[in-house]
């Protein structure tokens, strides 16, 4: 028979608490010496600790486990801490101040449980069940896999984490009432780790102060009051905002605040009035201080009080006009005093944490996996032809972008799936806050309704006869382990959207197994599955070109073994198939009978050369149209990992990842060079997905002296864009044909980035073109033919 384990459930205590717990002191890897225990006093008068003890079990006890414990004294105050001492280890550096009452108990840094104990005498229960039972317990905190704990056990801790109470009023549930974070111990001088100060009175503009780092950062404090405006219940961030009420006059510093309590969800009410007491963090995500983010004032290891209820909360101040500029520069930004009149960051910044309210704005990055979406404030800013903002260039980040997340459960409202274009209608408000994924962010308590903008995807013209269709399509890390409708859709997209290109230079395909770490290379499976699903939705039988890199060493997704490939239709174009090519080989030009050729085909370009570590390598195919060889190159250039965000504290952001681009860009550079060496008159057409801006110094140095075009540069301003991110329609993706080819016809393809429902994160591109026969004459009389066919096309 199975037998369900219940969890401690005494009376909840309404005094002395534990407050924090700590198993890791002395370890490896951390910075306190030794462990500890921290009580509290949420009640409203001194309790007595003389006769009781602090006491300590492993995590699964056994029939032989026997409890250890510490002797208290002396009292607790209300309000206040009192520290207990444990056993202390080789490593660490920071010693805990002065402690309340000493043990040298060696607590687990993992898991364990602590009781606080109206007795000195030993425990002997060893179960949930039998805690409870015991009334000498006066509180009980079970934490990682604890077979004894109230309810449900408080998160695991290590070395450098310890399990904090982060409900002022116990429930009775260790999982609830507390949650991981970094050890704070406090004693009942309020000092704290190293013997720090007692904790300073302060108001929240205090701690948020001038710039962008709190003055207090890393200080104690008490006696912050405000009133609770929004709840996070939900994730690994949960917490509470609260805001001040009684605002100062300085149009720099915020009136708002975010309490941290980790895991566990606070127990308060949206309308409470609260007096909190915590630690100033500046947090910068995985506590990295080499961070190129911008940090989050926030309070951590809080406890509070409530001093009523219902409150009305503070007005949200409406977002109007925004700064004409966007950050001030210089570096790191963070000491810099805010100038919020002048630059929209530093505007945003000195609204951190406090409600705002935007109304009738439009969309501008769609829904994504993340349930979030960007609207614009500004909307008037760079506008796309279908109603996204461009991304025109280093020095016009589009100030007026806001990203918008919802704190409504979705049970009471499913967030919303949006596309570019839509109209956000109506009012949205709640408290604004700053993350390193897409800035800053309106978290909605209040989210307005959603009018569509009609946008559709697009669909381009069919090839005429003459006239060759060459595609490129990022595929994002397709692999046979995708669900069927993921290459149903993108193939309805080369059938119905791009009309069935004769080649296509596809990015993003996976080894046969995905993500399989196991060495397989080989993406034949991949292939099949997807020219399968095209002639399923009515196309051609494309036939598939690609070469197998070595196991693990072009980047993407480990044991995913990403690499560019072509697709080409056998009834409108061969492929030149010459033996050799293999990951390593490189491919040579060579000449054959006054004509450029290929020594391997297909063939990767200098695949050693340093510019291709970790990046997919080029790979170049030699195909034949009616008689004429075109060159063709599928591409994809190393990520922008590594740079520093356009909305973080380093400005101008350092763009780190654009010189292993520039040397690709050089490398490929170099092979167009030498087919143009052999003849000027070459049919060339590089695609795929560069990872770079139009405007950037690596396609700068592609098409310097104008040996190769960017067609990108050949659209409208407001259509030149293949992707959104962050709410900028920009451009990644890129085809570049040399001069050669006559009746270049260039179109991108909107089908999948403005759009919450995406096959891809990438909109595809087809060029349409006829390729010279070297032979001027020639040329003319086929474009003469291809005059006659497009006069006699019927019309609309």
């Amino acid at each position: 028979m199975l037998v369900a384990v219940p969890g401690a459930s005494a009376a909840p205590s309404q005094d002395v608490l534990i407050g924090e717990v700590y198993g890791g002191g002395g370890n490896s890897g951390a910075t306190l010496t030794q462990d500890f225990v921290e009580l509290t006093n949420a009640g409203s008068a001194p309790v007595s600790l003389a006769g009781w003890s602090v006491q300590y079990l492993p995590a699964a006890p056994s029939a032989s486990s026997r409890w250890q414990a510490t002797a208290l004294s002396g009292s607790v105050q209300p309000g206040r801490a009192y520290l207990v001492s444990e056993s202390k280890g080789a490593g660490g550096s920071v010693e805990l101040p002065t402690p309340d009452a000493v043990g040298s108990i060696a607590m687990a840094a993992g898991a364990g449980t602590v009781a606080l104990v109206k007795s000195t005498e030993l425990l002997t229960c060893l179960t949930a069940a039998d805690c409870a039972a015991d009334a000498r317990i006066h509180d009980l905190v079970g934490y990682g896999n604890a077979t004894v704990r109230e309810t449900a056990p408080a998160p695991g801790t290590a070395s450098t984490t310890s399990s904090a109470r982060v409900n002022s009023t116990d429930t009775d549930n260790n999982s609830v009432d507390f949650a991981t974070g970094a050890p704070s111990p406090l004693n009942a001088a309020g000092q704290g780790p190293g013997g720090g100060i007692p904790p300073v009175s302060a108001k929240i503009h205090d701690i948020q102060g001038v710039t962008r780092v709190s003055p207090l950062a890393g200080k104690k404090v008490a006696d912050v009051t405000g009133v609770v405006t929004a709840i996070r219940a939900f994730g690994p961030q949960r917490g509470f905002w609260f805001q001040d009420t009684a605002v100062d006059a300085d149009p720099r510093t915020s009136e708002g605040l975010f309490v941290l309590t980790g895991t566990a969800t606070p127990n308060i009410k949206v309308g409470d009035a609260v007096a909190v007491a915590g630690t100033v963090k500046e947090a910068l995500p995985n506590d990295d201080a080499n961070s190129a983010f911008q940090s989050v004032t926030e309070l951590t290891g809080a406890t509070w009080t409530v001093s009523s209820a219902g409150n009305a909360l503070p007005q949200a101040e409406t977002i109007g006009s925004l700064p004409a500029g966007y950050v001030p520069s210089g570096g790191n930004i963070d000491t810099l005093e805010l100038r919020p009149a002048e630059y929209t960051l530093d505007y945003f910044e000195s609204r951190e944490n406090m409600r705002v309210a935007v109304s009738d704005v439009r969309v501008v990055g769609p829904t994504t996996e993340f349930n979030e979406f960007y609207v614009t404030l500004r909307p008037n800013e760079n506008p796309t032809a279908r109603g996204g903002t461009l991304y025109t260039g280093y020095d016009q980040p589009n100030p007026g972008r806001l990203k918008v997340m919802s704190l409504i459960p979705f049970s009471q409202r499913p967030f919303p799936k949006v596309n570019v274009n839509d109209k956000l209608t109506g009012l949205t408000e709640g408290p604004l806050e700053y993350s390193n994924f897409g800035g800053y962010t309106l978290q909605a308590t209040t989210l307005g309704e959603v009018a569509g903008g009609g946008l559709q995807p697009e669909k381009t013209r069919k090839q005429r006869s003459g006239e060759l269709a060459i595609g490129t399509y990022n595929v994002e890390n397709l692999d046979p382990g995708d669900e069927q409708t993921k290459f149903d859709r993108l193939a309805d997209g080369i059938v119905t959207n791009l009309a069935n290109p004769d080649v296509v230079a596809l990015e993003e395909i996976q080894d046969d197994n995905g993500g399989t770490n196991d060495g397989t290379v080989s993406a034949d499976q991949t292939l099949r599955k997807f020219t399968d699903a095209i002639v399923a939705k009515g196309g051609p039988r494309y036939e598939w070109r690609q070469i197998n890199p070595v196991n693990n060493t072009d980047g993407g997704e480990p044991g995913g073994n990403i690499r560019v490939a072509f697709i080409f239709n056998p009834a409108r174009v061969s492929f030149v198939d010459r033996a050799g090519g293999d990951a390593t080989t490189p491919v040579q030009v060579v000449t054959q009978r006054g004509r450029p050729a290929l020594s391997v085909s297909p063939g990767r370009i200098d695949p050693a050369s340093e510019a291709w570590n970790s990046s997919r390598k080029p790979l170049a195919g030699e195909f034949l149209f009616q008689g004429r060889k075109v060159f063709v190159v599928a591409n994809h250039f190393n990520s922008k990992g590594g740079d520093q965000s356009a909305h973080g504290r380093f400005q101008p952001p350092s763009r780190v990842s654009e010189q292993q681009r520039i040397k690709q860009a050089i490398a490929l550079r170099g092979f167009v060079d030498s087919v143009l060496a052999v003849d000027r008159k070459a049919n060339i057409v590089l695609a795929g997905d560069l990872n770079d801006y139009q405007f950037s110094p690596a396609l700068a140095e592609l098409t310097r002296g104008g040996a190769v075009k960017d067609l990108i540069d050949t659209l409208p301003a407001n259509q030149r864009y293949t992707y959104v991110f962050e709410g900028n329609s920009q451009v990644l993706d890129h085809t570049l044909t040399s001069k050669a080819p006559r009746g270049v016809d260039y179109d991108v393809v909107h089908i999948n980035a403005e759009f919450a429902g995406q096959a891809s994160d990438h909109d595809p591109q087809v060029v349409r073109l006829r390729p010279s026969t070297g032979d001027d004459l020639l040329d003319a009389l086929l474009d003469l033919l291809d005059l006659i066919e497009q006069l006699r096309a019927p019309r609309g």
